[in-house]
């Protein structure tokens, strides 16, 4: 096997290392920078973009032609974990969630006309979007067949009723993606449709409070109550609203972890430093065994994490839905990530839980890892579920010559 990267993907790493370093890390230790939700404040975002685009940092994930570098999910994984050194990192490269999914799934799946007028203005910056799927009980969170969100065909429209929550993204977002049930059918009862912010008949019912810093938009309730969609905003095809999910589900979580892999190792490298200076009872902490255990397991921990990462990304690169891959590094890393923001301020003590570092603000942060996307329980049932049907198989080595067919249908 063969772990070496492009050179062209080792020069994007090498120049998002140095522009995080120079242009975002020396923002984290200036509440000014914050807004009021814990996260970059939107006019210094703007400038930051600015800089980042001029640099051609912008869009890594989308075809050159959509505005992007054409990047693989392999070479992604390399940029994102770099990206999210900092705690700002990544939607200042237009690669933070919810945006990094939507633009995605819009051009794998988008017609032309629907990647012009939904996909170009996230892909340039000039708006925000979110994916409306969630609902509250009893609705689907994590099974789609549970959602009951209604569009119900009327002549050349379909008009929306129902509820959705925890909409990250939707008080700043002005496109949406949109999963409701258009038949009882078991495997095509669900579309997906795009909608604008400026169209009657839905509204947002709260911002929802949470214990962590927030994407900008926050996490939003959601009630519809006759939006009316045009039959050209169908996203995907009707009926065809379970495999929009999976197409753009399986790939976001991967890019969650990604990204969680760049803040773990910063949990690390604050630890590190502060260890190597830190005095007490006559010794560094970084001479101390058990300082060097917590430090070397999570060294070893990030490693594992990052391999799970990247045999799920070339998975997808080669075609595959990559469910048992991308399964195995969300429970993976999104536990990491939590633990290592729990070490980082263990090594650092009061400093650690205090603001004086960001260790306190990926904790916080850290804690929704394990609930995005999948519960760890539901991604261990998966892989349960998995080797049930597969057996010894599970854990089969792909065979040079067995080629894999790019998935087809949904």
């Amino acid at each position: 096997m063969d772990f070496r990267i492009a050179p062209e993907i080792e020069d994007y790493r090498q120049r998002i290392a140095a522009f995080v370093e120079s242009e975002i890390l020396p923002l984290e230790a200036d509440r000014a920078c914050y807004d009021g939700h814990g996260n970059i404040a939107l006019p210094l975002l703007a400038a930051l973009r600015s800089k980042a685009r001029a640099q051609g940092l912008w869009c890594l994930q989308l075809r050159r032609e959509n505005g992007g570098a054409g990047l693989s999910k392999v070479g992604l994984a390399v940029c994102y974990e770099e990206m999210n050194r900092s705690i700002f990192g990544p939607v200042v490269f237009n690669a933070a969630a919810p945006d990094d999914g939507n633009m995605q799934v819009l051009e794998k799946l988008g017609t032309e006309e629907q990647k012009e007028r939904w996909l170009k203005p996230i892909a340039d910056g000039k708006a925000r979007s979110s994916f409306a799927m969630t609902e509250p009980h009893p609705g689907g969170g994590s099974d789609p067949s549970m959602i009951r969100t209604q569009a119900e065909k009327r002549g050349d429209r379909y008009v929306v009723s129902g509820r959705k929550w925890f909409i990250t993204g939707a008080e700043e977002a002005s496109h949406f993606i949109l999963i409701a049930r258009t038949s009882d059918d078991p495997r095509s009862g669900l579309t997906a449709f795009l909608f604008h912010k400026d169209q009657l008949g839905w509204r947002i019912v709260r911002r929802i409070g949470i214990m962590g810093p927030e994407e900008h938009g926050g996490h939003c309730e959601l009630e519809f109550d006759g939006l009316e969609i045009a039959e050209e905003n169908i996203f995907g095809g009707v009926g065809r609203g379970l495999k929009v999910t999976q197409t753009r589900l399986g790939p976001a979580r991967l890019t969650h972890c990604m990204r969680w892999l760049g803040l773990a190792k910063r949990c690390v490298e604050i630890a590190t430093a502060y260890a190597a200076e830190r005095m007490g009872f006559g010794q560094r902490l970084a001479d101390r065994e058990s300082i060097q255990m917590m430090l070397g397991d999570l060294a070893m921990r990030i490693e594992v994490g990052r391999l799970l990462v990247m045999k799920a990304a070339w998975e997808l690169d080669r075609g595959s839905f990559a469910r048992k891959e991308v399964s195995m590094a969300k429970v993976h890393v999104a536990n990491l990530l939590h633990d290592a923001a729990d070490v980082g301020i263990q090594v650092n003590g009061a400093r650690g839980y205090s603001t004086d570092t960001v260790l306190e603000w990926i904790y916080r942060y850290a804690r929704q890892a394990r609930l995005v996307d999948g519960a760890d329980e539901v991604h261990q049932m998966v892989l349960n579920r998995l080797l049930a049907e597969e057996g010894r198989q599970f854990w089969r080595w792909p065979v040079e010559d067995d080629g894999r067919q790019a998935p087809q249908g949904g």
